[in-house]
This record gives C-alpha cells, structure tokens and sequence, in this order.
C-alpha cells in the first residue's frame, strides 16, 4: 500500500512540474561561435599538458618505490 501511495505522489510532483514548467518557459538563446585553433596554439597547449601528464606520472613512479 506504501508504494502504491509513493508512486501517486511520485507521479503527482511530476505532473505539477511539468505544468509549472510550461505556465513559465524560459526563453534560451543559443549562440554558436566557432573557434578556428592554429597550429601554435595546438602545439602551446599540447606541451603543458605532456608536462603536467609527465610530471604526474614521475609522482606516481616515486610513491611506488617508496
């Protein structure tokens, strides 16, 4: 009988979602800007991240020697 008085409320809370849902719609604006990566901002951003991977991994190599 609990379930069966939890699922009506269950269903109950989402039905008044939903209408308070669409008694207040949000209107969204979507903007879309493409971003064009050059070759040196690729290669910027691909040597920090070899650092901190590398540094990272020289962390984990010195606990597991300890």
């Amino acid at each position: 009988m609990k379930k069966v008085v939890l699922s009506f409320a269950l269903v109950a809370m989402m039905f008044v979602s939903c209408k308070e849902t669409e008694a207040t719609p949000e209107v969204v604006e979507e903007t879309v800007e493409t971003v064009e990566a050059t070759p040196e901002v690729v290669e910027e951003v691909t040597a920090e991240v070899v650092d901190t991977t590398a540094a990272k991994v020289e962390e984990v190599v010195e606990e597991v020697k300890k």
